[in-house]
């Protein structure tokens, strides 16, 4: 049953995160904005228009906004983000990442299908980012399952919950680190990628979403909005699980954690969008570096786990 409530609470808050990260973002730069609820406008706009599918394009690239999505829908519901709860197979560390990376793959697929330099561009520098992010989100939490002895996420989260004080140990604070790098370069945020520019040199996400256009379009950007609460989410419970309920509690304790879960969430996505404000995008090549830099914490946080065990 929890997980069922994770998706639907993911589902219908994910554009409304968007939505509250674009407005502190605006109220910081000294503009009104468009309200919490523009995403949800700009989706319903999309979802009326008439799909449009560019010449020469095949299956692939009708079948990469349904695999994203599908994909952000099943990490939604094997996260434990209000329960530790587990999904048998699914919970697993690896399988939540290769179901992650098959989303961007399959999106950069579809780009690549279109024949446009803009999509090969575009595909071209994602799989450059996920060769680096991927590796990082599984040594970083693995580096958080050594202590637990196991891979899966509920078990990992129900640990850390237990023992509270392990939060402010070493492997913990450079694990923190490293998977908040890629959990920004994971959804194309400042410093790594602008969502809100169209600039050909400089942008990725956007690169390879070019030719998308109504319901497929607004397919994309839910998914992007659903991957960034789920990544903010799982962020939230590993470092900071204050809330989560074990399986098998009442009605009103799920509802309590939901509640906490909203406001874990919401905190992060607004420190991000203030943390936007104040940083410059990084030039292409210095991507790299950066995400390198964060495998190389990721490392540091395994190591310390079995020195420091």
């Amino acid at each position: 049953m929890t997980p069922l409530l994770q998706v639907i609470l993911v589902v219908l808050g994910a554009p409304l995160l968007v939505g509250m990260m674009r407005q502190v973002r605006a109220r910081l730069e000294g503009r009104a904005g468009a309200g919490v609820l523009q995403p949800w406008r700009d989706l319903r706009k999309l979802v009326r228009k008439q799909p449009i599918t560019p010449d020469g394009t095949g299956w692939v690239f009708r079948m990469a906004p349904l695999v994203l999505a599908a994909t952000a829908l099943v990490a939604a519901a094997a996260v434990p983000l209000v329960s530790t709860e587990s999904m048998a197979g699914v919970s697993d560390l690896f399988a939540v990442v290769a179901l992650l990376a098959l989303g961007s793959v399959t999106l950069a697929l579809g780009g690549l299908d279109t024949g446009t330099a803009f999509g090969g561009m575009g595909a071209s520098r994602e799989m450059t980012v996920l060769a680096l992010v991927e590796p990082t989100i599984l040594v970083s939490v693995f580096a958080l399952s050594v202590r637990a002895d196991s891979t899966d996420l509920g078990a990992i989260v129900g640990y850390t919950a237990e023992q509270p004080l392990t939060v402010v140990s070493p492997v913990s604070l450079l694990a923190a680190a490293a998977l908040a790098i890629v959990t920004i370069a994971e959804t194309g945020r400042i410093p790594v990628d602008n969502p809100a520019t169209h600039l050909e040199l400089t942008m990725i996400h956007e690169a390879m979403i070019l030719e998308y256009a109504g319901p497929d379009l607004a397919l994309i950007e839910w998914a992007s909005a659903a991957r960034l609460s789920v990544l903010l989410g799982l962020l939230a419970s590993l470092f900071a699980p204050w809330g989560i309920v074990t399986a098998g509690a009442g009605v009103v304790a799920v509802l309590v954690a939901m509640v906490v879960l909203v406001v874990k969430v919401a905190v992060l996505g607004a420190l991000l969008a203030a943390g936007e404000v104040f940083m410059a995008k990084l030039r292409l090549f210095r991507i790299p570096e950066l995400l390198a830099g964060s495998f190389v914490m990721a490392l540091l946080a395994v190591a310390a786990s079995f020195f420091l065990a």
